[in-house]
């Protein structure tokens, strides 16, 4: 028998005599009603890849009746679904290019709309950046909603890599095993015997550590975010599924009860640590002489056109994160067939996949002299790491090219833009037509308009600028290596003044090294 205390006035104050059934009966209840308030909770999973996240998050949408969210799964259901998101991300991934932010949003924006306002939602790795975080906090605030938590998994290294390299996915139904954890059984769809099994390209033991120090350079501006905010909790993954679960499970009923503990800033300190990025490949020594310069400039400023005529004026070698992945994987390189591994899977890539990619190519010696890189960085995590590998290579830039043009005036230019879909060279209407209409000059192939080229894609993309590209001006600026170039005359008119600026960012004593060509 079990006594139980109702709380009535003290004079009224009655003990009730409860069997165990009883007693029972009355913890399924507030086990039942914790659940229903979970229910309605939002809350974010964040940590490295291996932590978990993935696991937890089926977990606990099971359990408490949520919702999941992911990137990933988004992106394969508006790839399976063919929706207007899903044909756009599929026309960038084809052309062997990352799916923008701006796209992953809207799909997030999207499932938002859907869910029933009583349904509370997890979402798994996302947001990956203040910028998105941000993006979040505002969308949820138009759907009245609140992120209520952010569980950070705290998990070492060792356990990362063990985990990481020891992961199986099924090719036919894509479940997940693992050799230690989860090993394989039987096919949950009953279609196969374990033949399907394979393990990915990228998960070994040099790639996760890799990839640990992309997402370590990137999750602490992140972390800082909700922790200011009251929202942070730090949760320790070690261990196996159940032990992490059960803490998880914790944590989140104490928030939910109003006991639960946020992370204090000195709680974060506590777990921080100084990351070291180290290229794949460190170039022998350093070119004081050297050109380095980034172009930087809202889509459709024009910073490819100039870009490519700095390039033959100065003689030095332009690339930009899409051409390379292009290259790498019309190449087939290993970088290039473990981005296609993911992309054929519907699959984001990887933000250490871009980042290595530039970091080899700087390290090339034909950019021993200097290099003009366009469309990278794009926001603080790349800054940073752009930032380390230079550093790595003992090299440093020479300035940043800033080609300002005001909104208005972008999305004219792009609303007008067309390109070759066999060879991607790009045309304008009206600023740079081809010679013959709806036609390539280089190979004449027929000519089309960008599918993010529309009135609502040309506004997402400018916001995405303004939000996470243009605090990079800001601090290039204060650096003193922000160089601004009006870019709203003709393409002539822009190259001469481009050319003027690039001029004076060389080294005087050794600009006669670069030969460059008169400007057009």
């Amino acid at each position: 028998m079990k006594s139980v205390s109702f709380g009535v006035p003290e004079q009224l104050s009655v003990t009730v005599r409860l069997d165990e059934r009883e007693s029972s009966v009355i913890q399924w209840l507030d086990y039942r009603e914790a659940q229903r308030r979970v229910s309605t909770m939002n809350i974010c999973l964040i940590g490295p890849s291996g932590a978990g996240k993935g696991t937890h998050t089926v977990h606990l949408a099971e359990k408490f009746g949520l919702v999941q969210v992911s990137t990933g799964n988004l992106l394969r259901e508006n790839l399976d679904k063919r929706t207007a998101l899903g044909i756009l991300a599929d026309k960038y991934m084809a052309q062997g290019e990352l799916v923008p932010d701006e796209v992953v949003e809207a799909m997030i924006e999207e499932k938002l709309h859907s869910i029933p306002a009583k349904s509370g939602i997890v979402f798994d790795g996302f947001p990956r950046t203040v910028e998105q975080a941000k993006f979040l906090d505002a969308l949820s605030k138009r759907v009245k909603r609140r992120l209520d938590v952010v569980v950070s998994f705290r998990i070492s290294d060792e356990e990362v890599v063990k985990r990481v390299t020891g992961r199986l996915i099924c090719t036919k139904c894509l479940a997940p095993f693992h050799k230690t954890y989860r090993t394989f059984n039987e096919c949950p769809s009953g279609e196969c015997r374990g033949e399907h099994l394979s393990q990915r390209m990228d998960d070994t033991a040099a790639i996760a550590r890799n990839r640990l120090r992309v997402f370590q350079r990137s999750v602490g501006p992140v972390l800082h975010y909700y922790q200011q905010s009251g929202r942070l909790v730090l949760l320790n993954a070690d261990g196996d599924a159940d032990s992490v679960g059960s803490r998880l499970n914790q944590a989140i009923e104490s928030v939910r009860s109003g006991k639960g503990e946020f992370a204090t800033a000195e709680d974060l300190s506590k777990t921080e640590r100084t990351i070291k990025f180290i290229p794949l490949i460190v170039s022998s020594g350093a070119n004081k002489a050297a050109l380095n310069l980034l172009l930087l400039g809202a889509p459709g400023c024009g910073k490819g056109t100039q870009a490519d005529l700095l390039s033959r004026q100065f003689n030095l070698r332009h690339f930009a994160p899409g051409d390379l992945f292009i290259e790498h994987l019309k190449n087939q390189t290993e970088l290039g067939l473990v981005a296609k591994s993911y992309m054929d899977q519907g699959e984001l890539v990887p933000d250490d996949i871009t980042d290595t990619m530039i970091s080899e190519r700087l390290a090339q010696p034909d950019t021993s002299d200097g290099f003009i890189l366009d469309g990278f960085p794009r926001n603080a995590r790349q800054a940073s790491a752009l930032k380390e590998m230079l550093a790595a290579l003992r090299r440093k830039l020479s300035g940043v090219l800033h080609i300002k043009v005001p909104d208005d005036e972008i999305g004219e230019r792009l609303s007008g833009r067309v390109i070759c879909r066999q060879c991607h060279t790009p045309y304008h209407l009206k600023f740079k037509p081809p010679a013959h209409a709806g036609l390539c000059d280089l190979c004449r192939s027929p000519l089309s308009h960008p599918d993010d080229d529309t009135p609502e894609a040309i506004s997402a993309r400018l916001n995405t600028f303004h939000s996470q590209t243009e605090p990079l001006i800001d601090g290039y600026r204060a650096a003193g290596l922000l160089v601004e170039v009006d870019g709203t005359g003709s393409v002539d008119a822009v190259g001469k003044a481009v050319f003027e600026a690039a001029k004076r960012l060389a080294d005087p004593g050794h600009f006669e090294k670069f030969r460059p060509r008169t400007s057009r």
